[in-house]
């Protein structure tokens, strides 16, 4: 008899939508890795007991994704520096003793689909990062790892942005990084970058800063993709940016994950090619 493979999964909610599955089957093919991912949707009250169900049941790693970033980083026992800083965490590894190691990929996706698959560098750029909930949290630290010249937060309630300001404070410093935060009513300036890490565009809502905060060419980037990111990114064409959806960062981040658990890199670039190109089918573009 042949062992069942490992089990991995996606837990959030709503996460009907999530093409992690995909993602990883790919990843799973093209590095002969032997495993099984699912999807799993968790009651807004219910990680702890879904997390200990996987667990019991044999699980050896999960993502999360909205609204449980949080909670999965203060599930786990051991975190990386990244997680530590974040205080969430999007990806989570059985360890041999049963406890679980917390890391967040988020960021390093986010970066690695900007730098490399967009060719554009963070190094000396003006940044506007909107939003200061788990996402922002999460791509934070990376982005300032980077070295921008300057990174502005701008939140919809101006204290979430100034809490998370403070707690990358001595990271900026030491990266000789410019970290402010603003209230989104008072935003003032115009960027190289703007990223929207908020979940405005799932709840339908309008682009939630000006179009003044835009350069022309600028690249503005939604961490969301399909439906959920189009707002955004026809805001940002029609006025001159450049526009990226999150499909990119959501390889990269799982590629990042999977390597961690698999001590494997899977080949990134060939998947999302893969993905763009079976999403452009679904919808028809």
């Amino acid at each position: 008899m042949t062992a069942a493979p490992d089990s991995y999964c996606v837990m959030g909610n709503p996460v009907a939508h999530s093409r992690s599955p995909w993602i990883h089957a790919r990843f799973a093919a093209l590095t002969d890795q032997a495993l099984q991912y699912d999807r799993c949707l968790v009651p807004l009250d219910g990680f702890a007991a879904a997390l200990a169900g996987f667990a019991a049941a044999g699980g050896q790693g999960c993502n999360i994704t909205v609204p449980f970033k949080l909670e999965a980083a203060q599930a786990a026992t051991r975190h990386s520096p990244r997680v530590a800083l974040a205080g969430a965490a999007n990806t989570l590894a059985r360890q041999s003793d049963g406890s679980w190691y917390a890391d967040n990929t988020d960021g390093l996706g986010l970066v690695a689909d900007i730098t490399r698959n967009a060719g554009v560098a963070l190094a000396g750029k003006d940044i506007l990062l909107i939003g200061a909930g788990g996402a922002a949290a999460g791509v934070l630290g990376p982005l300032l790892e980077q070295s921008p010249r300057r990174i502005v937060v701008c939140n919809r309630t101006a204290a979430k942005a100034e809490a998370l300001v403070v707690q990358h404070a001595e990271l900026a410093a030491r990266q000789n990084v410019v970290l402010q935060a603003q209230a989104q009513q008072a935003l003032d300036g115009n960027f190289d970058v703007v990223i929207n890490g908020t979940a405005a565009s799932l709840q339908g809502a309008g682009v939630p800063v000006p179009a003044t905060v835009l350069r022309p060419g600028s690249l503005a980037y939604d961490m969301m993709y399909g439906p959920a990111a189009a707002a955004f990114l026809d805001w940002a064409a029609l006025h001159g940016a450049t526009s990226r959806d999150g499909l990119g960062m959501l390889v990269e981040q799982a590629a990042e994950s999977f390597a961690l658990w698999r001590g494997v890199r899977p080949p990134s670039a060939q998947v999302l090619a893969e993905l763009r190109a079976l999403l452009a089918t679904e919808t028809g573009h």
